[in-house]
Protein backbone atom coordinates (compact mmCIF):
# COMPACT_ATOMS: atom_id res chain seq x y z
CA UNK A 1 0.00 0.00 0.00
CA UNK A 2 1.08 3.39 -1.13
CA UNK A 3 0.03 5.73 1.75
CA UNK A 4 0.05 9.73 0.75
CA UNK A 5 -0.13 11.74 4.52
CA UNK A 6 -0.58 15.05 4.39
CA UNK A 7 1.63 17.23 7.56
CA UNK A 8 3.64 14.89 7.95
CA UNK A 9 6.79 16.76 9.64
CA UNK A 10 4.46 17.55 12.45
CA UNK A 11 3.84 16.46 16.09
CA UNK A 12 1.28 13.26 15.02
CA UNK A 13 2.29 13.25 11.84
CA UNK A 14 6.04 12.53 12.13
CA UNK A 15 4.88 9.53 15.09
CA UNK A 16 2.53 7.84 12.16
CA UNK A 17 5.10 7.91 9.79
CA UNK A 18 7.13 6.24 12.25
CA UNK A 19 4.66 4.06 13.18
CA UNK A 20 3.69 3.06 9.81
CA UNK A 21 7.53 1.81 8.91
CA UNK A 22 8.24 0.03 11.92
CA UNK A 23 4.72 -1.97 11.92
CA UNK A 24 3.93 -2.56 8.07
CA UNK A 25 6.32 -3.80 6.30
CA UNK A 26 4.59 -3.93 2.87
CA UNK A 27 3.54 -0.09 2.86
CA UNK A 28 5.12 2.95 1.55
CA UNK A 29 4.65 6.20 2.96
CA UNK A 30 5.02 9.86 0.85
CA UNK A 31 5.00 12.93 3.43
CA UNK A 32 3.40 15.62 2.05
CA UNK A 33 4.19 19.11 3.69
CA UNK A 34 4.09 22.79 3.36
CA UNK A 35 6.60 23.19 6.42
CA UNK A 36 5.25 25.95 7.98
CA UNK A 37 6.56 27.00 11.62
CA UNK A 38 5.29 23.73 12.77
CA UNK A 39 6.49 21.29 10.11
CA UNK A 40 10.09 20.28 10.86
CA UNK A 41 12.14 17.28 8.90
CA UNK A 42 14.31 16.99 11.62
CA UNK A 43 11.51 14.90 13.15
CA UNK A 44 12.18 12.72 10.92
CA UNK A 45 15.72 12.17 10.43
CA UNK A 46 16.06 7.96 11.73
CA UNK A 47 13.73 7.07 8.92
CA UNK A 48 14.46 9.77 6.33
CA UNK A 49 16.75 6.85 4.43
CA UNK A 50 14.32 4.50 4.34
CA UNK A 51 13.46 3.26 0.64
CA UNK A 52 9.26 3.03 1.69
CA UNK A 53 9.82 7.04 2.83
CA UNK A 54 9.54 10.02 0.35
CA UNK A 55 9.44 13.24 0.99
CA UNK A 56 7.49 16.25 -1.15
CA UNK A 57 7.73 19.97 -0.22
CA UNK A 58 3.79 20.84 -1.40
CA UNK A 59 0.50 22.54 0.01
CA UNK A 60 -2.90 20.96 -0.04
CA UNK A 61 -4.26 24.10 -1.21
CA UNK A 62 -2.51 23.68 -4.74
CA UNK A 63 -4.46 21.42 -7.29
CA UNK A 64 -0.95 20.72 -9.51
CA UNK A 65 0.74 19.76 -6.76
CA UNK A 66 -1.87 17.35 -5.47
CA UNK A 67 -2.65 15.46 -8.88
CA UNK A 68 1.41 15.12 -9.13
CA UNK A 69 1.84 13.44 -5.65
CA UNK A 70 -1.59 11.73 -5.52
CA UNK A 71 -1.00 9.61 -8.77
CA UNK A 72 -0.33 6.31 -7.95
CA UNK A 73 -1.63 6.29 -4.13
CA UNK A 74 -3.65 3.75 -2.37
CA UNK A 75 -4.88 5.81 0.35
CA UNK A 76 -5.00 9.37 1.68
CA UNK A 77 -4.40 10.46 5.67
CA UNK A 78 -4.96 14.20 6.00
CA UNK A 79 -3.30 15.47 9.09
CA UNK A 80 -2.12 18.58 7.78
CA UNK A 81 -4.11 21.18 9.59
CA UNK A 82 -3.22 24.40 11.59
CA UNK A 83 -4.12 23.78 14.94
CA UNK A 84 -3.09 26.43 17.63
CA UNK A 85 -6.17 28.14 19.65
CA UNK A 86 -4.49 30.92 20.17
CA UNK A 87 -3.12 31.40 16.87
CA UNK A 88 -7.17 31.44 15.90
CA UNK A 89 -7.69 33.96 17.95
CA UNK A 90 -5.63 36.10 16.48
CA UNK A 91 -6.01 35.59 12.84
CA UNK A 92 -8.37 33.26 11.95
CA UNK A 93 -7.56 33.50 8.11
CA UNK A 94 -4.59 31.04 7.81
CA UNK A 95 -7.15 28.21 9.56
CA UNK A 96 -9.97 28.33 7.21
CA UNK A 97 -7.77 29.07 4.30
CA UNK A 98 -5.87 25.60 5.24
CA UNK A 99 -8.11 23.48 7.37
CA UNK A 100 -11.41 24.28 5.39
CA UNK A 101 -10.95 25.13 1.85
CA UNK A 102 -7.98 22.91 1.75
CA UNK A 103 -9.92 19.57 2.55
CA UNK A 104 -12.20 20.50 -0.03
CA UNK A 105 -8.73 20.98 -2.66
CA UNK A 106 -7.54 17.90 -1.52
CA UNK A 107 -11.13 15.91 -1.33
CA UNK A 108 -11.33 17.02 -5.26
CA UNK A 109 -8.01 15.91 -6.38
CA UNK A 110 -8.63 12.55 -4.80
CA UNK A 111 -11.39 12.26 -6.86
CA UNK A 112 -9.53 13.39 -10.36
CA UNK A 113 -7.00 10.61 -9.02
CA UNK A 114 -9.14 7.87 -9.39
CA UNK A 115 -9.46 7.53 -5.31
CA UNK A 116 -13.22 8.16 -5.10
CA UNK A 117 -13.41 4.03 -4.20
CA UNK A 118 -9.83 4.37 -2.14
CA UNK A 119 -9.53 5.38 1.43
CA UNK A 120 -9.54 8.69 3.03
CA UNK A 121 -9.02 9.46 5.95
CA UNK A 122 -9.78 12.69 8.26
CA UNK A 123 -7.91 13.08 11.24
CA UNK A 124 -10.10 16.00 12.97
CA UNK A 125 -10.49 16.81 16.60
CA UNK A 126 -12.69 16.84 19.42
CA UNK A 127 -12.93 20.23 19.52
CA UNK A 128 -15.49 20.13 16.59
CA UNK A 129 -18.16 19.38 19.60
CA UNK A 130 -17.89 22.37 21.46
CA UNK A 131 -17.65 22.25 25.54
CA UNK A 132 -19.05 20.16 28.42
CA UNK A 133 -20.16 21.17 31.84
CA UNK A 134 -18.11 20.20 34.59
CA UNK A 135 -21.35 19.72 36.68
CA UNK A 136 -22.07 16.53 35.32
CA UNK A 137 -18.62 13.89 34.41
CA UNK A 138 -20.74 11.10 32.77
CA UNK A 139 -21.61 12.19 30.17
CA UNK A 140 -19.26 12.09 27.48
CA UNK A 141 -18.74 13.04 23.31
CA UNK A 142 -19.87 10.62 21.41
CA UNK A 143 -19.73 10.15 17.67
CA UNK A 144 -23.75 11.51 17.62
CA UNK A 145 -22.96 14.17 19.53
CA UNK A 146 -23.98 17.29 17.57
CA UNK A 147 -20.70 19.40 15.74
CA UNK A 148 -20.95 22.89 18.08
CA UNK A 149 -17.31 25.10 17.83
CA UNK A 150 -15.89 27.33 20.23
CA UNK A 151 -12.79 28.73 18.29
CA UNK A 152 -12.17 29.97 15.16
CA UNK A 153 -9.65 26.32 15.05
CA UNK A 154 -12.41 24.06 15.63
CA UNK A 155 -14.82 26.11 13.68
CA UNK A 156 -12.63 25.55 10.45
CA UNK A 157 -12.17 21.94 11.47
CA UNK A 158 -16.04 21.27 11.60
CA UNK A 159 -15.85 22.90 8.01
CA UNK A 160 -13.34 20.10 7.00
CA UNK A 161 -15.60 17.77 8.97
CA UNK A 162 -18.43 18.53 7.24
CA UNK A 163 -16.84 18.17 3.44
CA UNK A 164 -15.53 15.18 4.22
CA UNK A 165 -19.23 13.43 5.22
CA UNK A 166 -20.70 15.70 2.15
CA UNK A 167 -18.46 14.12 -0.44
CA UNK A 168 -19.38 10.39 1.14
CA UNK A 169 -23.31 10.92 0.88
CA UNK A 170 -22.52 12.91 -3.00
CA UNK A 171 -20.46 11.15 -4.51
CA UNK A 172 -19.77 7.73 -2.02
CA UNK A 173 -16.34 8.39 -1.57
CA UNK A 174 -14.51 5.89 0.26
CA UNK A 175 -14.11 8.54 3.72
CA UNK A 176 -13.40 7.80 7.41
CA UNK A 177 -12.98 10.44 9.89
CA UNK A 178 -11.30 10.33 13.42
CA UNK A 179 -11.75 12.79 16.18
CA UNK A 180 -8.72 12.47 18.92
CA UNK A 181 -8.83 14.29 22.01
CA UNK A 182 -5.42 16.34 22.99
CA UNK A 183 -2.40 14.70 22.38
CA UNK A 184 1.30 14.47 24.19
CA UNK A 185 4.27 12.39 23.46
CA UNK A 186 7.69 13.66 21.48
CA UNK A 187 8.54 16.27 19.34
CA UNK A 188 5.32 18.42 19.74
CA UNK A 189 5.66 21.96 18.85
CA UNK A 190 6.80 23.90 22.10
CA UNK A 191 4.14 25.99 22.17
CA UNK A 192 1.23 23.34 23.16
CA UNK A 193 1.10 22.95 26.95
CA UNK A 194 3.34 20.32 28.13
CA UNK A 195 6.29 20.97 25.92
CA UNK A 196 5.85 25.08 26.86
CA UNK A 197 5.67 23.82 30.46
CA UNK A 198 8.32 21.87 30.88
CA UNK A 199 10.57 24.28 28.59
CA UNK A 200 9.57 27.14 30.85
CA UNK A 201 10.83 25.51 33.47
CA UNK A 202 13.71 24.11 32.54
CA UNK A 203 14.28 27.74 31.74
CA UNK A 204 13.67 28.92 35.34
CA UNK A 205 10.27 30.53 33.99
CA UNK A 206 7.04 30.09 35.26
CA UNK A 207 4.31 28.18 33.58
CA UNK A 208 1.18 30.48 32.42
CA UNK A 209 -2.02 28.83 33.66
CA UNK A 210 -5.59 30.02 31.91
CA UNK A 211 -8.00 31.43 34.60
CA UNK A 212 -8.70 29.12 37.14
CA UNK A 213 -7.35 25.99 35.79
CA UNK A 214 -9.97 23.79 36.15
CA UNK A 215 -10.58 23.49 32.58
CA UNK A 216 -10.59 19.70 31.96
CA UNK A 217 -9.37 17.71 28.47
CA UNK A 218 -8.75 13.85 27.91
CA UNK A 219 -5.00 13.36 27.04
CA UNK A 220 -4.09 10.70 24.18
CA UNK A 221 -0.49 9.75 23.90
CA UNK A 222 0.70 10.76 20.55
CA UNK A 223 1.77 6.48 19.60
CA UNK A 224 -1.72 5.57 20.92
CA UNK A 225 -3.73 8.07 18.19
CA UNK A 226 -1.67 6.95 15.26
CA UNK A 227 -2.68 3.05 16.09
CA UNK A 228 -5.87 4.08 16.27
CA UNK A 229 -5.95 6.17 13.17
CA UNK A 230 -4.14 3.22 11.38
CA UNK A 231 -7.03 0.81 12.40
CA UNK A 232 -9.21 3.57 10.95
CA UNK A 233 -7.63 3.37 7.81
CA UNK A 234 -7.32 -0.16 7.50
CA UNK A 235 -10.37 -1.57 9.32
CA UNK A 236 -13.09 1.54 9.38
CA UNK A 237 -16.17 1.71 7.61
CA UNK A 238 -16.81 4.18 5.27
CA UNK A 239 -18.87 7.28 5.70
CA UNK A 240 -18.38 6.44 9.70
CA UNK A 241 -16.92 8.58 11.92
CA UNK A 242 -14.63 7.28 15.14
CA UNK A 243 -13.73 8.83 18.47
CA UNK A 244 -9.95 8.57 19.95
CA UNK A 245 -9.43 8.79 23.19
CA UNK A 246 -7.02 8.16 26.00
CA UNK A 247 -9.42 7.60 29.53
CA UNK A 248 -7.45 9.92 31.18
CA UNK A 249 -9.46 13.27 31.88
CA UNK A 250 -6.82 15.60 33.68
CA UNK A 251 -8.01 19.29 35.07
CA UNK A 252 -5.43 21.93 33.76
CA UNK A 253 -4.31 22.72 37.58
CA UNK A 254 -3.91 18.89 38.03
CA UNK A 255 -1.66 18.68 34.98
CA UNK A 256 0.02 22.14 35.94
CA UNK A 257 1.17 20.38 39.57
CA UNK A 258 2.08 16.89 38.12
CA UNK A 259 4.67 18.37 35.44
CA UNK A 260 5.46 21.11 38.35
CA UNK A 261 6.43 17.55 40.51
CA UNK A 262 8.07 16.23 38.26
CA UNK A 263 10.40 18.97 37.45
CA UNK A 264 10.93 19.76 41.56
CA UNK A 265 9.24 22.80 41.51
CA UNK A 266 5.73 24.37 43.67
CA UNK A 267 2.93 26.28 42.88
CA UNK A 268 5.58 29.39 43.35
CA UNK A 269 6.18 28.50 39.68
CA UNK A 270 2.50 29.46 38.52
CA UNK A 271 1.66 32.08 36.70
CA UNK A 272 -2.54 32.73 36.59
CA UNK A 273 -2.98 34.36 33.42
CA UNK A 274 -6.19 36.10 32.50
CA UNK A 275 -8.66 33.06 30.71
CA UNK A 276 -8.56 32.46 26.85
CA UNK A 277 -11.49 33.97 25.02
CA UNK A 278 -14.11 31.42 24.22
CA UNK A 279 -11.75 28.98 26.20
CA UNK A 280 -14.10 24.86 26.54
CA UNK A 281 -14.53 24.18 30.20
CA UNK A 282 -14.51 20.01 29.36
CA UNK A 283 -13.78 17.84 26.91
CA UNK A 284 -14.64 14.02 27.48
CA UNK A 285 -14.36 11.56 24.71
CA UNK A 286 -16.47 7.76 24.99
CA UNK A 287 -14.05 5.88 22.50
CA UNK A 288 -16.37 2.77 22.61
CA UNK A 289 -17.16 2.53 19.23
CA UNK A 290 -13.55 2.36 17.94
CA UNK A 291 -12.71 -0.50 20.97
CA UNK A 292 -16.18 -2.11 19.80
CA UNK A 293 -15.72 -1.89 16.14
CA UNK A 294 -11.86 -1.89 15.00
CA UNK A 295 -11.11 -3.36 18.65
CA UNK A 296 -8.86 -0.77 19.35
CA UNK A 297 -8.37 1.14 22.95
CA UNK A 298 -5.33 3.04 24.47
CA UNK A 299 -2.38 1.04 25.81
CA UNK A 300 0.63 4.02 26.63
CA UNK A 301 -1.98 6.67 27.68
CA UNK A 302 -2.29 6.26 31.57
CA UNK A 303 -0.17 8.62 34.28
CA UNK A 304 1.69 8.97 35.57
CA UNK A 305 4.11 6.62 33.41
CA UNK A 306 3.19 8.21 29.84
CA UNK A 307 3.64 11.52 31.50
CA UNK A 308 6.92 11.04 33.35
CA UNK A 309 8.28 10.00 29.91
CA UNK A 310 6.64 12.38 27.94
CA UNK A 311 8.58 14.92 30.26
CA UNK A 312 11.77 13.07 30.29
CA UNK A 313 11.99 13.55 26.53
CA UNK A 314 11.74 16.87 26.47
CA UNK A 315 14.65 17.07 29.44
CA UNK A 316 16.91 14.76 27.54
CA UNK A 317 16.23 16.28 24.38
CA UNK A 318 16.87 20.07 25.07
CA UNK A 319 18.41 20.92 21.72
CA UNK A 320 15.89 19.64 19.93
CA UNK A 321 13.01 22.10 21.35
CA UNK A 322 15.91 25.15 21.59
CA UNK A 323 16.80 24.88 17.75
CA UNK A 324 12.48 24.54 17.03
CA UNK A 325 11.76 27.36 19.37
CA UNK A 326 14.57 29.58 17.65
CA UNK A 327 13.38 28.26 14.22
CA UNK A 328 17.16 27.23 13.33
CA UNK A 329 15.31 23.60 12.42
CA UNK A 330 14.28 25.16 9.51
CA UNK A 331 17.34 25.36 7.79
CA UNK A 332 17.73 21.72 8.12
CA UNK A 333 15.45 21.96 4.74
CA UNK A 334 17.99 23.81 2.74
CA UNK A 335 20.72 21.33 4.04
CA UNK A 336 19.37 17.89 2.61
CA UNK A 337 17.15 19.57 -0.52
CA UNK A 338 19.41 22.18 -1.31
CA UNK A 339 17.03 25.07 -1.31
CA UNK A 340 14.85 27.23 1.16
CA UNK A 341 11.64 25.76 2.65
Amino acid sequence: MHIVLTGGAGFIGSNFIKLVLRDRPDCRITNLDVLTYSGNLENLTDIENDERYSFVKGDVRDPEALDKVLADADAVVHMAAESHVDRSIMDSGPFVDTNTRGTQVLLDAWRRAGGNDKRFIYVSTDEVYGSLSLENLEIKFTEKTPLDPSSPYSASKTGGDLLVSAYFHTFGMNVVTTRCSNNFGPYQFPEKVIPLFVTNLMDGKKVPLYGDGKNVRDWLHVDDHCEAVLAALEKGTAGQVYNIGGNNERSNLELTHAILGLMGHGDEMIEYVEDRLGHDRRYAIDASKIKSELGWEPSRSAWPEALEETVKWYVDNRQWWERVRSGAYQSYYEQQYGSKA
